[in-house]
């Protein structure tokens, strides 16, 4: 019989900055949506709160493209998280309540298997050898988690951003193991300027010569992951918040010569992320967003698809300036949820953050989600 393992320890398969990282290793094949088998996987993550004796109060959540799964601080880790304002106790995922566990993609470099896990075949990185990653391959992974763990049905499934592409795909997998669902700054597929974006954002990275072929060695493509960066920062925010931020303004005398305050900034950004993040992962993760269409779930007709969500309930949520996501994208995902028989409730919120909003804008997104999971607060 296939086994997995469970372990306090971070995953020895990358860089996992949380100590409060688990690992599951799943000692069976893992068959990929494009093609391609994995001999084992390794799948990372951290969980708050406490299951209830009904098991029925999991909230699972999936993380962006550069996210770790340290949501929030933990007793195992007291650093602050990238959502800490929305998940702990008293808070809209109330951890008095909830059962919160995040999920570190399947391809990122946080633990997870990825382009940067060792091939036991060869003893080297998969690197570009790596199965073509899917948006499908990341939601078979934390399905994977979850039934390893024992949870056959989940209370609510959250994504933003890749993170609600993978939930839309799990849930469009798998609706039976879950009773709500919410979507922030995500879609049913990505835009056009989406994809060029990416697309651009991936041919640096492999212009810099340090890139190998993706055969690289450490530190790898530092320069093209850097100017990718810089390039994918600039599209998280608005126009109107860059310039309410920033200016005109220039930089002050400890940065460098004539710079600019936000090209300071994207620089500083940019620079963590280049050393810290690996290339490969980065490639396959950009990728996988661009493929994603969830109409494939239904032979090509996206209402087709959706009429399996008939029976959730469903909160979406667009922010006014996100050009990544578009509003318009988030109000089609809504209209389509409704057709198919869903309950849905649609947000769009008028906040100057852009695709970022959701992990700063406070005011506006927590009551939202403070309302939607008040719903069986009794």
């Amino acid at each position: 019989m296939p086994s997995t393992v469970l372990a306090n320890q971070p995953s020895a398969d990358g860089p996992v900055p949380s100590r409060g990282t688990r690992s599951l290793s799943l000692e069976k094949p893992f068959s990929f949506y494009r093609g391609g088998v994995l001999p084992r996987l390794e799948i990372s993550y951290e969980s708050w709160g406490t299951l209830n004796a009904a098991r029925d109060n999991a909230v699972l959540i999936f993380s962006g493209l550069s996210a770790n799964a340290h949501v929030a601080t933990s007793v195992c880790d007291p650093q602050p998280g990238w959502w800490e304002y929305m998940l702990g106790p008293g808070k809209p995922l109330d951890t008095n309540r909830h059962y919160v566990i995040c999920v570190n993609s399947l391809g990122s470099c946080y633990g997870s298997t990825g382009p940067a896990s060792i091939d036991p075949a060869t003893g080297r990185p998969y690197g570009p050898d790596f199965p073509r990653l899917s948006v499908e391959d990341i939601a078979a992974a934390g399905r994977e988690l979850l039934r390893a763990l024992g949870l056959r049905r989940l209370s609510a499934m959250v994504g933003a951003s890749l993170g609600g592409m993978s939930a839309l795909a799990f849930a469009l997998q798998t609706p039976e193991m879950l009773d709500r669902l919410v979507l922030i700054s995500s879609a049913a597929h990505p835009s056009a300027h989406a994809i060029a974006m990416r697309s651009l954002q991936r041919e640096i990275v492999r212009a810099d010569p340090a890139w190998a072929d993706g055969r690289y060695t450490a530190p790898g493509p530092v320069d093209g992951m850097r100017l990718a960066r810089k390039l994918g920062i600039s599209c998280y925010r608005s126009p109107e918040e860059w310039e309410q931020r920033f200016g005109h303004r220039r930089a002050s005398a400890h940065s460098a010569a004539d710079q600019f305050e936000v090209e300071s900034y994207l620089a500083h950004n940019a620079s963590k992320f280049a050393l810290g993040f690996d290339a490969n992962a980065y490639l396959a993760l950009s990728r996988a967003m661009d493929d994603f269409d969830a109409a494939d779930h239904g032979d090509g007709e996206l209402d087709a698809a959706l009429a399996r969500l008939g029976g959730l309930e469903a909160l979406v949520i667009g922010v006014r300036t996100d050009t990544l996501f578009p509003e318009s994208q988030q109000r089609a995902l809504a209209d389509g949820l409704r057709r198919a028989g869903a309950r849905v409730r649609y947000a769009g919120l008028d906040s100057p953050q852009g695709h970022d909003a959701f992990l700063i804008d406070e005011p506006r997104f927590a009551p939202v989600m403070r309302d939607f999971f008040a719903a069986d607060a009794g």
